[in-house]
């Protein structure tokens, strides 16, 4: 059965931050994953987590200056030791909320920096930050996302996330396969779920209805046939629910929308 993790970044934004662990436990989640923890005491977070029973199941590293437009430095040149103090900070989380992957962003492609530079950057960032990782054993995700949504952004095809991961060469580097991107840059959903969990290197998966980022269950992605074939291939992991709510905004709140997920809590 598909087991399903808030994204507090992007559900329940009708309560406070700290709320919305509770908010999702009433609602039947048993996990949660969010972009960043840093604005918060660790200790409050898994404070949080505890209390309402839940598994942190995914955060990501420290993006550079998320608030001046930066989406990950992982593939700049020049920082480095910037990206270092970052992992290291984002380790230090991931062992106080017991969580046991954290997404590490690769950045907006500067203009007049060639690719096989930022590709070279990026590759040695994350053989970095992967033995560092591996060291408390935790995972480290890189994910492709859409240009559409992030123009520039230096990953954004499943293919290229796997050759990257060849290359770092290390069991910790892993893909995080969000459908919601892939649909947006390729389609062709079903046959590369069946071909990239095969490898074993998708550590994590998410969801959004396409093409507005919606409810899983509104647009144009058959998302319980896709459920299906994950029961089918046999895959343990956690599905992000990271998008944003249309009929919960509409409703009154996120649990006005969560319809589409009532036959997995219930059975």
């Amino acid at each position: 059965m598909p087991r399903f993790a808030a994204n507090l970044s992007m559900l329940y934004n009708e309560h406070d931050f700290l709320d919305r662990f509770a908010a999702a436990a009433k609602d039947g989640f048993t996990a949660v994953e969010y972009l960043f923890p840093y604005a918060y005491a660790a200790d409050e977070l898994a404070a949080r987590l505890k209390a309402a029973g839940l598994q942190q199941v995914l955060f990501n590293a420290p993006p550079g200056d998320w608030d001046k437009g930066e989406r990950g430095i992982a593939c700049l040149p020049g920082r480095e030791a910037e990206f270092a103090e970052g992992i290291t900070k984002a380790l230090a989380y991931a062992q106080a909320l017991q969580c046991p992957r954290v997404h590490v962003m690769a950045g907006l492609a500067p203009a007049g920096i060639s690719r096989e530079l930022l590709r070279a950057t990026y590759v040695a960032n994350l053989k970095r930050a992967a033995a560092e990782a591996a060291k408390v054993g935790v995972d480290i995700l890189i994910e492709p996302i859409n240009q559409r949504d992030m123009p520039g952004f230096f990953l954004s095809r499943q293919d290229d996330a796997h050759a990257v991961v060849a290359e770092v060469g290390a069991p910790n580097l892993k893909v995080q396969m969000d459908l919601y991107h892939a649909q947006i840059t390729e389609g062709d959903l079903a046959m590369k779920i069946r071909q990239y969990l095969a490898t074993g290197q998708v550590g994590h998966l998410q969801i959004a209805g396409v093409p507005e980022r919606h409810e899983p269950d509104l647009g144009e992605i058959n998302h319980p046939y896709l459920f299906k074939l994950l029961d089918d291939i046999g895959y343990a992991g956690w599905i992000g629910c990271e998008y944003r709510p249309q009929r919960g905004a509409v409703a009154g709140g996120t649990s006005q929308g969560l319809g589409w997920l009532a036959p997995y809590l219930q059975r």
